[in-house]
């Protein structure tokens, strides 16, 4: 093969590589990390002691409250009332039941809504999760606690919708396009990186440039990770928009936003190592001055007419 067709050829699939391994990256935490029940309550269980998230469910535990009091009472309760719900709320998210039932609720949605993307059957049908183990549990901590009047929190069995049925039904399919992209698209990237490094006019040049190209495609992947955070937490609706949304985001992108630095830490090392090889190859060899040089033979005779 001619030594310019197969600096082509090593180059594209070169670059193909690099395209390819962010995109396997994400695809790996995708499948590994948000859709792992485990990691997942492992990574939103700090957020309980985030004060953008204790101040977001306060809010909403005390609009809960007072509607549920609103309608205990026909009618509505006075301004009193509800700044005394609204301190209770917001002095409950500092208690270790608001840690548990955090936890548990967090694992309650994650198995319902995945458990709906793994079924086929569940087209067309709304996400729903019901949450009455979690009232249950907060109740028997606030029990254990002595707190007054805790055995009396009614525990009832609602499904609470979790996701309405066309963003299941999306959402579905790209779990199942991922589930297929994360075994598919790391072995593809590192195939094409071998297999152009191989076909290379010069392989030490391939390596740096796949290096480089490894490189660039975690800078791009932490690029896009910081540009998706913002568009996230701008198109979420008004009562979880805000810093406890953009909490909530940080959580779940970290081991990605790691693994992408760790795409730039190796793809620059490779790299380097590789110039610092063709370097050393092209240094000129010098003699060693211990050495002595060669003496000088004796003279030949030169010939000479007669």
């Amino acid at each position: 093969m001619f030594p310019r067709l197969r600096s082509a050829l090593s180059a594209v699939l070169i670059v193909l590589a690099s395209l390819l391994a962010p995109c396997a990256t994400l695809a790996g935490w995708a499948m590994h990390g948000p859709a792992d029940t485990d990691r997942y309550v492992a990574a939103m269980a700090p957020l309980a002691d985030d004060p953008a998230v204790r101040d977001a469910a306060a809010d909403r535990l005390g609009a809960g409250f007072a509607g549920y009091v609103d309608g205990a009472a026909a009618g509505p309760v006075n301004g009193t009332v509800r700044l005394f719900v609204r301190d209770a709320a917001r002095s409950f998210t500092r208690t270790e039941a608001f840690h548990e039932g955090w936890d548990a609720a967090n694992r309650t949605v994650h198995a319902a809504v995945l458990r709906a993307l793994r079924d086929d059957d569940a087209a067309g049908r709304a996400v729903t999760a019901d949450l009455a183990p979690v009232t249950e549990r907060v109740r028997d901590r606030l029990a254990e606690d002595h707190v007054p009047f805790a055995r009396r929190i009614p525990v009832r069995h609602i499904a609470v919708t979790v996701l309405p049925a066309h963003e299941a039904d999306r959402l579905r399919k790209g779990y199942h396009v991922l589930d297929v992209a994360a075994l598919w698209l790391p072995l593809a990237a590192v195939v094409f990186a071998v297999t152009g490094i191989t076909v290379a006019a010069c392989r030490r040049r391939a390596v740096t440039a796949a290096g480089i190209g490894t490189a660039l495609g975690g800078a791009l992947l932490a690029l896009s990770v910081l540009v998706g955070r913002r568009l996230t937490v701008a198109e979420l609706p008004g009562p979880v928009n805000g810093p406890a949304a953009g909490a909530v985001y940080d959580a779940l992108t970290r081991t990605l936003r790691t693994a992408s630095w760790l795409l730039v830490a190796l793809g620059l090392t490779v790299a380097l190592a590789s110039w610092l090889v063709g370097r050393h190859r092209r240094a000129p060899r010098r003699r060693s001055p211990d050495r002595p040089a060669a003496e000088p033979g004796p003279a030949r005779p030169t010939r000479t007419r007669l």
